[in-house]
């Protein structure tokens, strides 16, 4: 089995819930000990974290962890609430028992995290999102949303104890209800609804970490939102 993937994924999850802060010097020689292989694949996973914009690769000076992105972050936010709003539109003009059956029991698991591992609400939000994708058969715009949101999902995790967990499961619960009775116009504005939130604080966040953010020279501005319409088959 290749190690360089999997070299990739530990640093990656590392660098995304902030157990780098940015600015931290990363070791390939410290990493390569510490997996027990050469320091090829170490390299490889490094230019991969670099090409996401979590490292930054410094001739003479090593490896770094990046600052968050803010305008970055505001992008990625962007593209994905276009993207998964088609994906819900997808499913709501056909939907399947089977996928709402799977959502459901998702949003379950969801509800019995808050009091208990709240921490673990991410990869639970993460499950439910890739369902979606996959589902609408677009399991590789999935794959772009991932390499995409790297940032964001700092911030998230930069965020967790502001998150209004009950809050984001009713959304996700409006969308579900959206889909399944077939309102594609109803699950395209639930989504967008959704992204938004996860998002509303940022300003907030900023203010709180700002030696975690790279912040454009002129300033920053609270995320503009479009208005938020139905889908095309409205």
């Amino acid at each position: 089995m290749a190690i360089s993937p999997q070299i990739y994924t530990h640093l990656r999850d590392a660098i995304i819930r902030n157990r780098f802060a940015p600015g931290d010097r990363i070791s390939e020689s410290e990493i390569a000990r510490a997996c027990n292989v050469s320091r090829q694949p170490v390299r490889e996973a490094f230019i991969k974290l670099a090409s996401e914009g979590l490292l930054a690769i410094l001739p003479q000076r090593g490896t770094v962890t990046t600052k968050i992105g803010y305008s970055a972050v505001l992008d990625a936010r962007f593209l994905r609430e276009a993207i998964e709003a088609d994906i819900v539109a997808i499913l709501a003009a056909s939907p399947d028992p089977a996928v709402i059956r799977e959502l459901r029991a998702q949003l379950k698991a969801q509800v019995a995290v808050i009091q208990t591992k709240p921490q673990d609400f991410i990869s639970l939000d993460e499950r439910f999102h890739r369902t979606l994708a996959d589902a609408a058969g677009k399991g590789g715009a999935w794959r772009l949303i991932e390499g995409l949101k790297s940032q964001m999902d700092r911030v998230r995790f930069l965020s967790l104890g502001r998150f209004p967990l009950k809050k984001l499961i009713e959304q996700h619960t409006a969308v579900v209800d959206r889909i399944e009775i077939g309102d594609t116009k109803g699950a395209y504005a639930a989504i967008r609804g959704h992204l938004r939130e996860v998002l509303s604080d940022l300003p907030q966040i900023l203010g709180a970490n700002p030696d975690f953010f790279d912040v454009p020279e002129g300033g920053v501005a609270a995320p503009v939102n479009a208005p938020i319409q139905g889908g095309e088959n409205e």
